[in-house]
């Protein structure tokens, strides 16, 4: 979702820009002579049919104005610029999750860090070695203030307990677990038809 509104905010701010531009050489070439025609600023205000314009907006506001009953076009085109608003808004000023997890900070050397989609592979892999186990997921969420959390969850035969199993795979994280700032919540289910046990 964050992601979908931050490039609709890019998008919107790419043709508020050409547009802005577009408008501001359109007026520097009708600055170009005086009077009423030509390259004047009213030639081009009659080109944009801008008093046609104003007196129907003009209308519009005082049909607005005038109260009654609620007008349906103008309630949905409120609640669409307020919905866009926000929208924009959250792709503007809330940041995308970082992709990162920091393992290591110091203020000295630095800090080490490791994307997500590696680190869940190399727990995938770390939790696949343990026995019983057929298959593993992983999912990498960092944490605020660095470190975060493993979802793991792995498959096992129907002969094997899942307590077992779970046990021998959160032992297999453990050395991953133990050296990092990470924690590891694993969850154990039984593989199906097409999985193949050790």
């Amino acid at each position: 979702m964050i992601h979908l509104a931050r490039a609709l905010a890019r998008l919107v701010a790419l043709l508020l820009l050409i547009a802005l531009a577009t408008t501001g050489l359109a007026v520097a070439v009708f600055s170009i002579e005086g009077g009423r025609s030509g390259l004047s600023l009213p030639a081009l205000a009659r080109h944009l049919h801008l008093p046609e314009l104003r007196g129907t907006v003009g209308r519009f506001l005082a049909q607005l104005e005038r109260g009654g009953g609620i007008d349906l076009v103008p309630l949905l085109a409120g609640l669409g610029a307020v919905i866009l608003g926000v929208v924009l808004m959250i792709g503007v000023l809330r940041s995308p999750r970082d992709r990162t997890v920091v393992l290591d900070e110091d203020d000295d050397a630095g800090s080490t860090a490791a994307r997500r989609r590696p680190l869940a592979e190399l727990a995938g892999v770390l939790a696949g070695q343990a026995d019983g186990v057929t298959g593993a997921r992983v999912k990498v969420r960092p944490g605020r203030h660095g470190g975060g959390r493993l979802a793991v969850r792995v498959s096992h035969p129907p002969a094997r307990a899942g307590a077992e199993v779970k046990a021998a795979a959160t032992d297999a994280l453990s050395t991953l677990t133990e050296e990092t700032p990470l924690s590891a919540r694993v969850s154990a289910r039984r593989a199906g038809p097409g999985e193949r046990g050790r």
